[in-house]
């Protein structure tokens, strides 16, 4: 059969007119794991395949079908974001306009970024660091292994058992950073980036060894990074990003390989908030996933397992001085297009309803349209239809805080980011 490529946005659906051949078991269960998990969802209708998106972006097959889900805000605004909220770097030799004028999926943009970090530090050079070296020397160096000679049943040879510290490249963040670039390969299909990775893998695999990627060599890398190889820090946060993005996690210890790449674009939403609100409200404290807690709590004699009570973490807590003044979360679903899940409504309920919350939680959703408006949901006593507490979902346009950033330096648009950050926080005045 032939290929059947389906583009959709986040939070859109579609059903394939073409007949679609998803066959195999693996396919199937697949399909099905990825609907159970709310990642994407894909079952069959008599009309076709039915395919609805979530939050999640990027590109997966299964059997001859082909999906690529795309942010909806794209081009340049989108590459200037996804750079102010990892911090990554803006690189002369990756224009904004080459994005724009070519069809990129949303990790082959993370691949180019991740390009040129890994070419900025090869252009530096590599950083060296002192590697243990244990070797049999006919000119000793450093510190001889005499438990080495005894073992050996005292015979000294022509060579000495020696111990030293060398200066090298072959260390763990050259390795990862290799290993990265490696990885990236095998999630794009444009030849011209394979091109361009594999010209930076033969400048480094004649100084660094090949390693096996996973999470805890890359947790173990970033813990390495010190004042002296703090360059490396946002080539690794993009090799996090690919790598996290080619799961889908089952339990605590399951992980189910993807033949794609899905990444949670409320991830990035909640980390481009973090650092504008952090950047641009001076006076107040801005506290990502506190612990909220006191509020819930296993009734006495009634926790058999005796399990910890449910902590509320909201994604934002904002403060003055000691005194909350907002809880809010961040979530990437345009609520002035698309109706609010309950299960998002109940979650910031409760936060209202928390000694933190004082009667009042906020939602901060993005969009892109500029007639979007505050609203309020009032959370009453039924009997006596008291109110008390309110759910406030507040629209972020993704295109002006665009704008604002693009700008930074002007005095105009430096105030108008300071005004958004307070708008986010106490809405409009």
């Amino acid at each position: 059969m032939n290929k059947i490529v389906i583009d959709l946005r986040e939070h859109e659906e579609c059903i394939t007119e073409e007949p679609v051949e998803i066959t195999s078991r693996e396919d199937k269960d697949l399909a099905r794991t990825l609907t159970e998990s709310g990642k994407l969802e894909i079952y069959e209708t008599r009309h076709g395949l039915h395919i609805k998106s979530s939050s999640y972006v990027g590109s997966l097959t299964l059997g001859n079908l082909q999906i690529n889900i795309n942010p909806k805000i794209n081009g340049a605004p989108f590459l200037r974001l996804l750079r102010y909220a990892y911090n990554l770097r803006n690189f002369t030799f990756f224009p904004l306009t080459d994005y724009q004028s070519r069809s990129l999926s949303f990790q082959e943009v993370l691949i180019i970024q991740l390009i040129a970090e890994a070419r900025e530090l090869i252009m530096r050079g590599l950083n060296r660091q002192y590697v243990p070296v244990a070797e049999s020397l006919t000119l000793p160096r450093g510190r001889i292994d005499f438990a080495a000679i005894v073992a050996s049943g005292g015979i000294i040879e022509a060579k000495l058992p020696c111990h030293y510290f060398q200066r090298m490249e072959d260390h763990l963040l050259n390795q990862v950073l290799m290993a990265g670039l490696m990885m990236a390969e095998s999630l794009t299909d444009d030849l011209e980036i394979k091109q361009q990775i594999r010209r930076l893998v033969r400048i480094i695999e004649n100084d660094v060894s090949r390693i096996q990627l996973n999470l805890n060599v890359l947790d173990k890398a970033k813990r390495e990074i010190n004042r002296l190889s703090s360059a490396y820090r946002p080539a690794l946060t993009i090799i996090e990003i690919l790598l996290n993005a080619q799961g889908i996690e089952l339990t605590d210890i399951q992980l189910v390989k993807l033949p794609g790449f899905l990444f949670d674009m409320n991830l990035f939403y909640q980390s481009l908030l973090e650092r504008f609100l952090k950047d641009n409200l001076p006076d107040y404290q801005v506290k990502g996933q506190k612990s909220m807690y006191g509020m819930m709590a296993y009734a006495r004699g009634y926790n058999p397992q005796g399990k910890k009570a449910p902590v509320l973490r909201p994604d934002f807590v904002i403060y003055e001085g000691k005194q909350v003044v907002a809880v809010m979360d961040a979530k990437y679903r345009d609520l002035w297009e698309k109706d609010l899940p309950a299960n998002m409504l109940y979650q910031l309920v409760i936060y209202a309803l928390s000694k933190d919350g004082r009667g009042s939680a906020t939602i901060l959703y993005p969009t892109l349209n500029r007639s979007a408006r505050e609203a309020r949901i009032e959370v009453r006593e039924p009997a006596a239809g008291v109110n008390q507490a309110s759910v406030i979902l507040r629209p972020v346009n993704l295109q002006e805080m665009d704008t604002v950033l693009a700008n930074k330096g002007k005095s105009e648009y430096d105030k108008r980011r300071t005004e958004m950050a307070m708008e986010m926080v106490f809405g409009k005045v």
